[in-house]
């Protein structure tokens, strides 16, 4: 029998989520990633296969370093001001197989907050 792997695990819960949730032009979707280091969001248009606005804590214009909690909400600050940039109110927030708690909340929370919807 084989044994448990929790990147599969995640893999198979991702594409679940990704069935359901689709970024068009007139509400793109927002892909968050967490990597043991870092925070990723990007804001994707899925009909036209384009990236609209990025954010990462690999920039060196970000100016907290690290996956937390922290991190998190800084990014969802920078990418709801990225996308405001680009005339985008709304979006579909995708959460990449993650559970939506801590990390994920918190990035979701502070791009509300900035001025997102979803």
């Amino acid at each position: 029998m084989p044994q448990y792997i929790r990147k599969a695990a995640h893999r198979v819960v991702h594409r679940r989520v990704r069935k359901k949730v689709s970024g068009t032009t007139a509400r793109p979707r927002l892909a968050v990633h967490f990597s043991g280091q870092h925070v990723y969001a990007q804001v994707i248009d899925d009909t036209k296969g384009v990236t609209l606005a990025a954010a990462s804590t690999m920039e060196k214009a970000s100016t907290v370093k690290g996956a937390n909690v922290v991190a998190a909400t800084k990014i969802g600050e920078l990418i709801a001001a990225r996308a405001k940039e680009h005339q985008i109110e709304a979006v579909v927030f995708d959460r990449g197989g993650f559970t939506f708690h801590g990390k994920v909340k918190a990035l979701a929370d502070a791009a509300r907050s900035a001025g997102l919807k979803f």
